[in-house]
């Protein structure tokens, strides 16, 4: 059993998609479709663009989502899949590999969902970062003291703060007792009500789509639950611009017997949470092309 994951906003770094393009000419040609759809030149940004300006809400959004389509279409195109699940802004690559949407309908979606936080974002100096390790009362406490939220439950001990970059700041400089704070590259404090003016803007394009149910198994971030309608998951995509992620209520309801996790690219961090979280699991971040071959046929 193969269950796909979709990487969230955070995870691209400057030039990585520069194997794909060069050794797997299904996925470029699918990028530059996706690049049609969404008016952008996601050939050059995931190749030669810098880390700042693929560090832009707006950018990073369409460009992460785009990453992962490819990748799935042309390295795991034939291969049976039994469900997926994304993180964040990887749930618009998610509902297009269920079959909810088209690939240019999610793709034309999460541009006008990057451009939209990306004005939120600019409205006050706003950034998150990563807490890993210390004790849930203390790291609540801290956040509190901060004026922080949790914007990510990734589980394994990580929840992602955010809130406004001086009080980041503040977190890093004084993190919680026996805890690691890493601010994280992006620009906005996604996922708490920073993001609330973003959110009716994503919901009347969403209104304009005609969802269908998903094809196969998917969770939401909003409760970790499978959901079965495609409407319902369109609405959840919506909610969750300005809610938290609950990435540790979709570990746990993962399969408890054993199957394989695939990871898209830009891969790394979904397939490290869901080694350590879940025990049924064989992770597999499809880091470079040559990682296709670590998937089970």
């Amino acid at each position: 059993m193969v269950i796909v994951g979709c990487p969230g906003q955070g995870s691209q770094t400057e030039g990585f998609l520069i194997p794909w393009l060069e050794q797997i000419v299904e996925f470029k040609m699918e990028l530059e479709k996706l690049s049609e759809a969404s008016g952008l030149d996601l050939v050059r940004l995931g190749s030669s663009a810098s880390e700042l300006e693929i560090k832009d809400t707006a950018i990073a959004q369409p460009l992460i989502v785009a990453s992962s389509i490819a990748g799935f279409r042309a390295g795991l195109g034939n291969t049976p899949i039994s469900g997926v699940l994304g993180h964040s802004v990887g749930e618009f690559a998610a509902a297009a590999i269920a079959g909810i949407l088209s690939d240019d309908e999610a793709i034309t979606l999460v541009k006008i969902r990057g451009e939209a936080m990306a004005r939120a974002a600019k409205a006050e100096k706003t950034s998150m970062a990563a807490i890993l390790g210390g004790e849930s009362g203390e790291i609540q406490s801290k956040l509190d003291e901060l004026g922080l939220s949790i914007a990510n439950y990734n589980g394994s001990g990580q929840v992602v703060a955010a809130g406004l970059s001086s009080d980041i700041l503040r977190l890093i400089e004084n993190p919680p007792e026996r805890s690691r704070v890493i601010e994280l590259k992006v620009a906005g404090a996604f996922h708490t009500h920073f993001m609330d003016s973003a959110v009716p803007e994503l919901s009347q394009a969403a209104a304009k789509m005609k969802p269908k149910d998903p094809e196969i198994a998917i969770w939401s971030n909003v409760d970790g639950q499978l959901v079965n309608s495609g409407q319902d998951f369109l609405d959840s995509l919506v909610r969750q611009v300005s809610s938290p992620v609950r990435w540790d209520a979709c570990m746990e309801s993962l399969p408890t017997e054993p199957f394989t996790f695939v990871e898209l690219p830009p891969a790394g961090a979904l397939a490290g949470m869901v080694k350590r979280a879940v025990s049924t699991a064989s992770p597999v971040a499809l880091r470079k092309p040559i990682d296709l071959e670590k998937v089970p046929a």
